[in-house]
């Protein structure tokens, strides 16, 4: 990987509040074009810290975060949106807004002085709205819609941002089984279509496992394991920092890692080599 293929790069990050302690860091990333990146770990771990230091919505207390090679710190908010767009877990719509006018608040970096959209913003947003399956929401307003129908518009406002990086934070907590293979599905032909950058935190191991090349492992506030899924998701790995036990399985469809937590007395470890 060259460095012009380098949309994310953290160096030596810390993070601490004022009167705190340093409680995240150190945290080194490198994460190219068409990548995606989980971030794993339990509650307290430090990922949604990670999440907002990425996006400029924190200051590191140490080290540097450069988006397409360009401190954040050095960008104006215009230009960190165009670069990177940032789902949170919990995004707040404006009051009596519908879902299309939502997803054309993601144009809003590129609009500079036009008091209105572009039919280019409307086209964008339009597609953005098709490739999440909203266009039937498209004129209903936001607090009509259910929680993960809410979230997949916020994941369209995202896309018609058309950053080069984008974050997510834990996007499909609110999801059924079909919305959240097909969020992540999404996101993965994103990445491998347009070289688009995905860094997302979740506690979904498998659906992190499934869709992702890379995973970091967050304990703590520090990178306990990282790497491809079947080296961080290995049941002693893993148990060390959730403090649980796991059992571990490969899919013979796939060789997809699998790992779920078991009860106290049951067969964690030892069973990891076993096959469905």
């Amino acid at each position: 990987m060259s460095d012009g293929d380098v949309i994310l790069q953290t160096d030596r990050l810390r993070f601490g509040y004022p009167r705190q302690d340093v409680f995240l860091g150190p945290v080194d990333l490198r994460i190219a074009a068409g990548q995606t990146w989980g971030i794993i770990g339990p509650n307290g771990a430090g990922k949604s810290t990670l999440l907002r230091l990425v996006v400029g919505l924190l200051t590191p207390t140490q080290g540097q975060v450069s988006l397409d090679g360009q401190p954040v710190a050095r960008l104006s908010a215009v230009a960190r949106a165009r670069l990177a767009a940032f789902l949170p877990q919990k995004p707040v719509s404006p009051a009596g807004a519908t879902a299309r006018e939502v997803v054309l608040l993601g144009r809003f970096p590129y609009r500079q002085h036009r008091l209105f959209e572009s039919q280019d913003d409307v086209r964008i947003a339009d597609e953005a709205l098709a490739s999440t399956e909203t266009s039937e929401f498209a004129d209903r307003r936001m607090e009509t819609l259910s929680g993960g129908e809410a979230q997949r518009v916020h994941l369209a406002a995202a896309l018609a941002q058309q950053p080069r990086l984008l974050v997510l934070d834990e996007p499909t907590a609110a999801l059924d089984p079909y919305h959240q293979l097909h969020l992540f599905s999404i996101l993965a032909a994103q990445a491998r279509q347009t070289g688009l950058a995905v860094l997302v935190a979740t506690h979904d191991l498998n659906l992190a496992g499934r869709f992702c090349d890379r995973l970091l492992l967050l304990h703590a506030g520090r990178a306990a394991a990282a790497g491809p899924p079947r080296e961080v998701l290995e049941p002693e790995v893993l148990a060390d920092v959730y403090r649980v036990a796991f059992r571990g399985v490969t899919d013979t469809a796939d060789g997809q890692r699998l790992v779920w937590p078991v009860m106290a007395g049951q067969p964690a470890a030892a069973s990891q080599e076993d096959r469905p």
